[in-house]
C-alpha cells in the first residue's frame, strides 16, 4: 500500500511546489513508483512537468465534479515511473462545488483510494491556503512535509497550520503525522537565515531534515522548461540538494 504525503504551507513562495516536484522526481529515479496529484488551482506542479491546458487532458477538477475516473486523468511525465494528475484554474471552482457534496472532506481520500495500492508514494501539492482542498488533502494523507523558507517571517502563520493539522487529526484523520520539515532558500552567509533555521529546529526538533535547500537560480528556471531539476540540471547546487534530501527521506522511511 502506498504512502500519501501532503506538501503544505499556507504561506506562498516558500518552495512547496519545488520541493514536491523534485522529491517526487528523485524518488522515481531511485526506483519507486510515484504519483503527483496537483491539488493547487494555480497548477504550478503540473506546469513543472510540462503540462499545459491546451493538451486537453482530464484534470483533478474533472474527477471531482464530472463523471471522470482517476485512471482517465493520470498522465505520464518525462520521468520514468512518475505519473501526474494535473490541475489548472478550474479547480478553484471545484472547491466551491465541494461545499455542497456529501462527505466533502473525504472526496479526495475516496478518489485516491482507487490507486493507492498502485504506487509507493502519492505526493499532494497543496494550495497556499487552509481551505477545503487542503482539508481534503490532509484527510487523505498519511503524513505531511512542511517546507519553510529561511526568512524573518518563516514562523508567521505556522501556529495556524499546526492547529489545522491538530483539528484534522482529532476529527478526520487520526493517523496524520508530520513526516518532516524542509528548510528552503537558505543562504548560510546570512546570520539572520541561520538564526531562523535554528529557531525552526528548536520548534520541530528531529522532524527537521539535515539537508537544507539553498537559493539557486537553476531551480527557479526549471519549471519554465517543464522539467524537474533532475532533468534540467541535476549537477546544480539545487539539484544536488534535492537528491540528498530525497536520500535522507528514504533513509528515514527504513
Amino acid at each position: 500500500m502506498g504512502k500519501i504525503i501532503s506538501y503544505i504551507n499556507q504561506k506562498g513562495g516558500v518552495g512547496k511546489t519545488t520541493t514536491c516536484v523534485n522529491m517526487a522526481s528523485y524518488l522515481a529515479e531511485k526506483g519507486f513508483s510515484v504519483l503527483v496529484c496537483d491539488v493547487d488551482p494555480q497548477g504550478n506542479a503540473s506546469s513543472s512537468f510540462g503540462y499545459t491546458r491546451d493538451q486537453k487532458v482530464k484534470t483533478l477538477y474533472n474527477i471531482i465534479v464530472e463523471d471522470c475516473t482517476i485512471h482517465d486523468a493520470i498522465i505520464k511525465t518525462k520521468v520514468d515511473k512518475l505519473n501526474l494528475i494535473p490541475s489548472d484554474v478550474e479547480l478553484a471552482g471545484a472547491e466551491i462545488e465541494m461545499v455542497h457534496m456529501q462527505d466533502r472532506e473525504k472526496i479526495l481520500k475516496n478518489i485516491l483510494s482507487m490507486v493507492k495500492d498502485s504506487y509507493d508514494y502519492i505526493c499532494l501539492d497543496c494550495p497556499p491556503s487552509l481551505g477545503l482542498l487542503t482539508v481534503n488533502a490532509l484527510t487523505a494523507s498519511d503524513s505531511v512535509i512542511i517546507p519553510i523558507q529561511c526568512h524573518y517571517f518563516a514562523l508567521e502563520g505556522l501556529s495556524q497550520l499546526m492547529y489545522t493539522i491538530k483539528l484534522i487529526k482529532k476529527h478526520l484523520n487520526s493517523k496524520l503525522d508530520i513526516e518532516g520539515v524542509v528548510l528552503t532558500m537558505k543562504d548560510n552567509r546570512s546570520n539572520l537565515e541561520v538564526s531562523v533555521g535554528d529557531n525552526v529546529k528548536k520548534y520541530f526538533g528531529e522532524k527537521v531534515y539535515d539537508t537544507a535547500i539553498p537559493r539557486n537560480i537553476r531551480l527557479a528556471e526549471a519549471p519554465s522548461y517543464g522539467e524537474p531539476i533532475s532533468i534540467y540540471d541535476r549537477k546544480s547546487t539545487g539539484g544536488v540538494a534535492y537528491e540528498e534530501l530525497t536520500k535522507e527521506f528514504i533513509k528515514k522511511q527504513k
